[in-house]
């Protein structure tokens, strides 16, 4: 790859709305609701079990995303007791991933929960890589 080449893990966003409530279940089986607030930039992140990356970033203190509501959801649970003991949050909702067009994961999108629109969009390696990605949306 060239040096002028922009290395990056997205390309544009694919214009849309998103939802500004989810309702999901969590490992345990708890039927909970979240709202995406109208302050704060949400990071839905799709996960899969079986997954190096997704578990790297389940398991990872998640610092450089401070500021941002991190939510971490998979499509299904299979494979997912690996997330049992994680230090956040696994929520799974298929109809989440539907609403948001996440088709594969690894992958995140940032929304903008005054707009109810994705900001930008791109494949998960690691916390500090897509900390970077959405830096110039951070407020």
């Amino acid at each position: 790859m060239s040096p002028d080449v922009d290395a990056r893990s997205f390309d544009a966003p694919r214009a849309r709305r998103v939802p500004t409530t989810i309702v999901a279940r969590t490992l345990g089986g708890e039927v909970v609701t979240r709202i995406f607030d109208s302050l704060t930039l949400t990071l839905v992140v799709a996960v899969k079990g079986r997954c190096d990356g997704c578990r790297d970033f389940v398991f990872s203190s998640l610092d450089e995303l401070r500021g941002v509501d991190v939510v971490i959801v998979a499509a299904t649970e299979l494979d997912l007791e690996e997330f049992a003991d994680a230090p956040r949050e696994v929520l799974v909702a298929p109809e989440v991933l539907a609403a948001l067009n996440i088709r594969w994961p690894p992958f995140y999108v940032l929304i903008d929960p005054r707009t109810a629109n994705v900001l930008v969009e791109g494949v998960v390696f690691a916390p500090a890589q897509v900390a970077l990605e959405i830096a110039p949306y951070r407020r």
